[in-house]
Protein backbone atom coordinates (compact mmCIF):
# COMPACT_ATOMS: atom_id res chain seq x y z
CA UNK A 1 0.00 0.00 0.00
CA UNK A 2 1.71 3.40 -0.62
CA UNK A 3 1.88 5.76 1.85
CA UNK A 4 -0.41 8.84 2.32
CA UNK A 5 0.60 11.47 4.06
CA UNK A 6 -2.36 14.36 4.60
CA UNK A 7 -2.15 18.24 6.02
CA UNK A 8 -5.17 19.78 6.37
CA UNK A 9 -5.97 23.80 6.80
CA UNK A 10 -1.79 23.16 7.31
CA UNK A 11 -1.22 27.43 8.23
CA UNK A 12 0.28 29.41 5.49
CA UNK A 13 3.98 29.59 7.66
CA UNK A 14 3.81 26.28 7.02
CA UNK A 15 6.81 24.61 5.40
CA UNK A 16 5.87 22.93 1.72
CA UNK A 17 3.51 19.59 2.42
CA UNK A 18 6.37 18.12 0.42
CA UNK A 19 8.94 19.21 2.31
CA UNK A 20 6.93 17.99 5.18
CA UNK A 21 6.03 14.50 3.91
CA UNK A 22 10.01 14.06 3.26
CA UNK A 23 11.06 14.98 6.28
CA UNK A 24 8.26 12.67 7.95
CA UNK A 25 9.16 9.99 5.81
CA UNK A 26 13.08 9.99 7.01
CA UNK A 27 11.40 9.98 10.59
CA UNK A 28 9.43 7.06 9.44
CA UNK A 29 12.92 5.30 8.20
CA UNK A 30 14.69 6.48 11.31
CA UNK A 31 11.94 4.91 13.30
CA UNK A 32 11.61 1.87 11.06
CA UNK A 33 7.54 2.64 11.36
CA UNK A 34 5.88 2.05 7.54
CA UNK A 35 3.35 4.96 7.18
CA UNK A 36 0.18 3.67 5.53
CA UNK A 37 -2.13 6.91 6.56
CA UNK A 38 -1.07 9.57 8.60
CA UNK A 39 -3.89 13.05 8.19
CA UNK A 40 -2.99 16.21 9.85
CA UNK A 41 -5.83 18.59 10.53
CA UNK A 42 -5.54 22.03 11.76
CA UNK A 43 -8.30 22.99 13.72
CA UNK A 44 -10.04 25.37 16.00
CA UNK A 45 -9.45 25.55 19.64
CA UNK A 46 -13.17 24.61 20.07
CA UNK A 47 -13.22 22.06 17.58
CA UNK A 48 -10.13 20.28 19.35
CA UNK A 49 -11.75 20.64 22.82
CA UNK A 50 -14.73 19.01 21.52
CA UNK A 51 -12.63 16.05 20.59
CA UNK A 52 -11.30 15.60 23.40
CA UNK A 53 -14.31 15.74 25.18
CA UNK A 54 -16.14 13.23 23.23
CA UNK A 55 -13.96 10.19 22.54
CA UNK A 56 -11.19 11.17 25.02
CA UNK A 57 -13.26 12.11 28.32
CA UNK A 58 -11.26 15.13 28.68
CA UNK A 59 -12.82 17.74 29.78
CA UNK A 60 -9.47 20.16 29.29
CA UNK A 61 -8.18 21.85 26.54
CA UNK A 62 -5.38 20.86 24.58
CA UNK A 63 -2.47 21.45 21.36
CA UNK A 64 -2.89 18.13 20.08
CA UNK A 65 -5.25 15.14 19.89
CA UNK A 66 -4.07 11.25 18.06
CA UNK A 67 -6.22 8.76 16.78
CA UNK A 68 -3.99 5.89 16.33
CA UNK A 69 -5.83 2.68 14.29
CA UNK A 70 -2.85 0.53 13.38
CA UNK A 71 0.04 -1.09 15.11
CA UNK A 72 3.36 -0.86 15.17
CA UNK A 73 5.38 -0.97 12.87
CA UNK A 74 2.86 0.68 10.74
CA UNK A 75 1.30 3.90 11.60
CA UNK A 76 -2.20 5.20 10.33
CA UNK A 77 -3.37 8.19 12.42
CA UNK A 78 -5.91 11.18 12.43
CA UNK A 79 -4.07 14.05 14.35
CA UNK A 80 -6.14 17.01 15.27
CA UNK A 81 -3.68 20.34 16.17
CA UNK A 82 -5.21 23.54 17.49
CA UNK A 83 -3.56 26.56 15.20
CA UNK A 84 -4.40 28.80 17.87
CA UNK A 85 -2.29 26.93 20.57
CA UNK A 86 0.61 26.26 18.05
CA UNK A 87 0.77 30.09 17.85
CA UNK A 88 0.86 30.53 21.54
CA UNK A 89 3.06 27.85 22.63
CA UNK A 90 5.35 29.11 19.97
CA UNK A 91 5.31 33.04 21.70
CA UNK A 92 5.06 31.20 25.12
CA UNK A 93 8.26 29.09 24.46
CA UNK A 94 9.99 31.91 22.45
CA UNK A 95 10.11 29.57 19.45
CA UNK A 96 9.32 29.71 15.86
CA UNK A 97 6.38 28.84 15.16
CA UNK A 98 7.77 26.33 12.20
CA UNK A 99 9.57 25.01 15.50
CA UNK A 100 6.14 24.88 17.32
CA UNK A 101 4.41 23.26 14.56
CA UNK A 102 7.28 21.18 13.79
CA UNK A 103 7.21 19.52 17.54
CA UNK A 104 3.66 19.08 17.24
CA UNK A 105 3.64 17.44 13.94
CA UNK A 106 6.41 15.05 15.96
CA UNK A 107 4.10 14.67 18.81
CA UNK A 108 1.33 13.27 16.98
CA UNK A 109 3.89 11.12 14.86
CA UNK A 110 5.47 9.82 18.23
CA UNK A 111 2.03 8.91 19.25
CA UNK A 112 1.16 7.31 16.78
CA UNK A 113 3.86 4.88 17.60
CA UNK A 114 2.68 4.28 20.97
CA UNK A 115 4.94 6.77 22.82
CA UNK A 116 2.69 8.16 25.02
CA UNK A 117 3.64 11.31 27.72
CA UNK A 118 1.49 10.99 31.11
CA UNK A 119 4.31 10.64 33.54
CA UNK A 120 7.51 12.61 34.11
CA UNK A 121 9.77 9.87 32.64
CA UNK A 122 7.29 9.43 29.40
CA UNK A 123 7.24 13.19 28.66
CA UNK A 124 11.16 13.51 28.91
CA UNK A 125 11.37 11.04 26.47
CA UNK A 126 8.74 12.77 24.03
CA UNK A 127 10.61 15.82 24.15
CA UNK A 128 13.81 13.92 23.55
CA UNK A 129 12.42 12.21 20.65
CA UNK A 130 10.57 15.56 19.32
CA UNK A 131 13.63 17.04 19.43
CA UNK A 132 15.14 14.26 17.40
CA UNK A 133 12.61 14.55 14.52
CA UNK A 134 12.92 18.18 14.52
CA UNK A 135 16.73 18.18 14.09
CA UNK A 136 16.09 15.58 11.30
CA UNK A 137 13.99 18.61 9.53
CA UNK A 138 16.58 20.56 9.46
CA UNK A 139 19.47 18.64 7.29
CA UNK A 140 18.83 17.91 3.40
CA UNK A 141 15.81 15.18 2.44
CA UNK A 142 16.83 13.42 -0.91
Amino acid sequence: MEEQLQFIDLPDFAPSTTKLSKWLDTCALTYGVQIEQLQYSFVSEERLLSLNKAYLDHDTHTDIVTFSYAQMPFIEAEIYISTSRLKENAIKYNETAVNELLRLLSHGFLHAMDYFDTTDEQKKLMREQEDHCISMFHVKHN
